[in-house]
Formats: structure tokens, C-alpha cells, sequence
């Protein structure tokens, strides 16, 4: 049986605000756990809740950029529900009145562009941290768990998408997309290792070509965006082979293992009614006026897919180049900085995607942090196109200078590593491997033109590889003389 995947998307995202959602709590992470805490947050009996107006505009932005429909009017819900992470026993979340709606996302795949729609994307607070003390860190296999109210409280935004997700490729593409949109907009760091920006996955398969939707499972502990395509593609293949014995799949909730790529049962899925929604009876509506969301409108940034189209249009990049360059505002500062110091734009962008790249996953930076400032690039950029250095030499050496924090440049004088491009030095080791090689050499001279490479090769061999190869070759057929024939 032939399957299709629906896939919808659930994003909380942690904003950048100083205080907590309902009261004046710092937000700031690695804390010592329980000192960033107050009634407020705590729950305690006589306190009041006060909304964070910069909350709200992080959240209508997101709004505004996702295209999303603003609400004139919308309300804050209680969701109850009884967990330790939980000190209230119930979460502040707008439900059935959110303040975004009907948005769409266009992401690129295999087949071109693909839009993705939004839903909903809604103001809640997000609860505390449980730490379950055990080998695996699982509640099941845990002695005792610890609690740290710290992050109970902070505001939260969830981005709920449509099931027009088709496979764990697409998925991808839309949280780094997303996750793009959201670091130019400066409301969150999206730092998925910290927990600031989470993504629950809901995954269902059909039978090709049909309208019904199949029982969703929904997925929760995916760390990374590679996480999630890795949960999805396992979850993909599990469901399929419970349909293909004739069984039925189960609705649930269930854990994605790091370790293993495996999902495992958590519990059943809950349902709206579990939660007992209700109005929360402590906040007024928000009815944000249309001036405000005018100035939200004219404040947004270019975001990422209108600048990854600005990029090819001006410096001719490729697309792979584009995203990379056009993946954040300061991976775009680096690249302007690059273009002030000299650098020509199609060599900074192809560096930045190579070897900045490279040395930045290895050591698990962002662009921000980078080890080598750009003025640094230029210059070793310059040096490979003035034939200082060649450019094997120039990559290997800039991986070594990002390990050090060094100059490229200074690495490059202090190895001797500067390319021998004098006429006098390559005609000497020219001279030197025609005599080692003789009976080659008479062998291009009689109209054997191949040889000439192998005779280019040792030269470069007899330079430590540091030989221009323009220089090298012209040098080589000088001395060589005209083959025969």
C-alpha cells in the first residue's frame, strides 16, 4: 500500500523580553535554579497578573510576518492541567480567540516553492523545568525529579501550522525557514539546544490520493531541526507498517529518542475538553488599535526570503549561496563587511558557504561569534586571487587560523607557505625534474602531450606544492620547448 504523510507543525518560541509574561521577573537562562521567581509566577493566592506589552507586540509581529490576519479582539484562557512544572495548575494561554490567524509560510523543496499555512500563532506563558535524576533522564527510569520554576512564566508564543506538510525534507525546510523569519525579527534567539524555541510534530499517514485524514500521533523531545526530520522519517516508517499488518494506529503522544532515532509511547493524546478551558478572569481582552499595528507593519525588516532574492539579483549568487548568506542579519553584516574590505561578491559568498561555514558547525558558533573578522577573509581572498597562496593552501590554513583565533595571513608568512610565483625559483625546479625525468621529457618532446601533466605534477611536488600553477606551466613549456607533431 502506497501511504502519504500529513505532518502539522507546533513551534513554541521563547521571546526576548527582560521580564516574565504576567509579572516583572527576569527571564535570563542559566539562572541558579528558583531565583528568578515571584507570586506572580508562583501562583500564590491574592496576586494578579499584569500582561507584558512587548510581549504582545514580538507576538504581532511574528503575526504580521506570516502573513497572518490580526484580531481586533482576543482573550487570555486558562488551561488546566496538573504536572509539577506546572505551579498554578493551570497555564495562561489565548485558545479559541487568538490574536493571529490564517497566515501561510512559503518554503522551497524539490519541487519548487511550497506554502505552508499558519493556523494560529497565540500568547501563552511557558511552565517550569523538571529534572528527572536517573540514567536516561526519563520520568520511568528516574530516582526523584527536581523542579526549577526559573522559566514558569516567560512568554511564549506557539505557531501552529496546517497539515500541508508532506514529508520530514519539508518540515525541515519550514522550521529553518521559520526559524530565519524569527531571528530577523530579534524576538527570540531560537536556541533549540537551550529550549527556546521546541517543536512537537503531528504525523498521520492515508491512503494516496485520498481526502480523510488518518490517526495523527503527535511527536514531542525533538532538540535540533534534525531531530525532527530524523523522529518524523521513523515515525513515517512505523505507521506504515502498523497499517500494512491490517492494525490500527493508535492516537497518542509519544518520545523521540536521540540516541536510538526511535519513537516510544508516552500517554494518550489529550483532547481540547481534557483541559478545561476557561476565560481567564484576571486579564482584560487585548483589542490592539490599527495605528499600532501600522507601526509594527512599517517597522518589519526585510525578511529572509525577500533578502535571499535580493542577494542573487545584485551579486549573482547561487541559491545555496543566497541562504547562506541570507540566513540571518549578521551572517549579511559579515558578508557586507567582506564587500567593503575588497572581497568580490561571488568569492566572499563562496567562502562564507564553504569554509566559514564549515568552521562554524565544527565548533558549534554562529556566524556572530566568528573567530575571523571579515577584514581577515578579504585579505586571505585577496591573497589567493593575487597568487600569495594557492588555494588548497588558503583553505587548509583558514581552518587552522579559526581553531587558533588567528590571522590567516600571519599563519601563512610565519609556515612559509607563500607561493612561488618568481620565473628564476620555477625555472630551477623545472630544470631540476627534467633532469630526474628525462626519458619523459624526450617522450613530450616527440608529440606525447600527456606528459606534460605528469611532468607539471612533479614540479609542483619539487615546490612542497606551493608553486603558482600559471607560473609553473608557463615555465614548463618554455623550457620544454614545442612537442613534435
Amino acid at each position: 500500500m502506497t501511504y502519504e504523510a500529513v505532518i502539522g507543525l507546533e513551534v513554541h518560541v521563547e521571546l526576548s523580553t527582560r521580564s516574565k509574561m504576567f509579572c516583572g521577573c527576569a527571564t535570563t537562562f542559566g539562572a541558579e535554579p528558583n531565583t528568578q521567581t515571584c507570586p506572580v509566577c508562583l501562583g500564590q493566592p491574592g496576586s494578579l497578573p499584569v500582561p507584558n506589552e512587548r510581549a504582545i507586540e514580538h507576538l504581532m509581529t511574528i503575526g504580521l510576518a506570516l502573513s497572518c490576519r490580526i484580531a481586533g479582539h482576543s482573550i487570555f484562557h486558562r488551561k488546566n492541567y496538573f504536572y509539577p512544572d506546572m505551579p498554578k495548575n493551570y497555564q495562561i494561554s489565548q485558545y479559541d480567540l487568538p490574536l493571529c490567524v490564517d497566515g501561510h509560510l512559503e518554503i522551497e523543496d524539490a519541487g519548487g516553492t511550497h506554502r505552508v499555512g499558519i493556523t494560529r500563532a497565540h500568547m501563552e506563558e511557558d511552565t517550569g523545568k523538571s529534572l528527572h535524576v536517573g540514567a536516561t533522564g526519563r520520568i520511568a527510569d528516574s530516582s526523584h525529579s527536581l523542579v526549577d520554576y526559573n522559566r514558569a512564566g516567560i512568554p511564549l508564543v506557539e505557531i501552529v501550522s496546517e497539515p500541508d506538510i508532506r514529508t520530514p525534507e519539508q518540515a525541515q525546510a519550514y522550521l529553518t525557514e521559520l526559524r530565519a523569519i524569527l531571528l530577523t525579527l530579534g524576538v527570540s534567539d531560537v536556541r533549540m539546544d537551550e529550549g527556546s524555541m521546541r517543536c512537537d510534530a503531528n504525523v498521520s499517514l492515508r491512503r494516496a490520493g485520498a481526502d480523510a485524514y488518518g490517526v495523527k500521533v503527535e511527536v514531542k523531545n525533538m532538540n535540533s531541526i534534525r531531530s525532527v526530520g530524523r523522529a518524523l522519517a521513523y515515525e513515517i516508517e512505523r505507521q506504515t507498517r502498523v497499517l500494512d499488518r491490517g492494525d490500527a494506529v493508535v492516537q497518542e503522544t509519544r518520545h523521540f529518542d536521540e540516541g536510538t532515532g526511535k519513537t516510544s509511547s508516552m500517554r494518550s493524546k489529550e483532547e481540547a475538553f481534557d483541559y478545561r478551558y476557561f476565560p481567564e478572569p484576571d486579564l482584560v481582552p487585548i483589542a490592539p488599535a490599527e495605528e499600532w499595528m501600522e507601526k509594527l507593519r512599517a517597522g518589519l525588516p526585510e525578511l529572509p526570503r525577500a533578502r535571499r532574492e535580493r542577494l542573487t539579483a545584485e551579486h549573482a549568487l547561487t541559491p545555496e549561496q543566497a541562504a547562506f548568506v541570507g540566513a540571518h542579519p549578521m551572517s549579511v553584516a559579515y558578508f557586507e563587511a567582506l564587500l567593503a574590505a575588497g572581497a568580490p561578491a561571488r568569492d566572499a559568498a563562496v567562502w562564507m558557504a564553504g569554509e566559514l561555514s564549515r568552521a562554524l558547525n565544527d565548533h558549534g558558533e554562529e556566524i556572530g561569534a566568528a573567530r575571523i573578522a571579515p577584514e581577515q577573509l578579504a585579505a586571505l581572498i585577496e591573497a589567493v586571487a593575487g597568487g600569495v597562496v594557492n588555494l588548497n593552501t588558503a583553505k587548509k590554513v583558514f581552518l587552522d587560523a579559526y581553531e587558533q583565533s588567528a590571522d590567516p595571513l600571519a599563519l601563512i608568512a610565519e609556515r612559509g607557505l607563500q607561493q612561488v610565483s618568481d620565473d628564476g625559483a620555477v625555472e630551477g625546479a623545472v630544470r631540476e625534474v627534467i633532469g630526474a625525468h628525462a626519458a619523459e621529457a624526450a617522450r613530450y618532446r616527440a608529440g606525447e602531450q600527456k606528459v606534460f601533466g605528469f611532468l607539471m605534477g612533479q614540479t609542483m611536488k619539487a615546490l612542497k606544492g606551493q608553486g603558482a600553477p600559471d607560473v609553473v606551466k608557463r615555465v614548463l613549456a618554455d623550457v620544454l620547448g614545442e612537442p613534435d607533431g
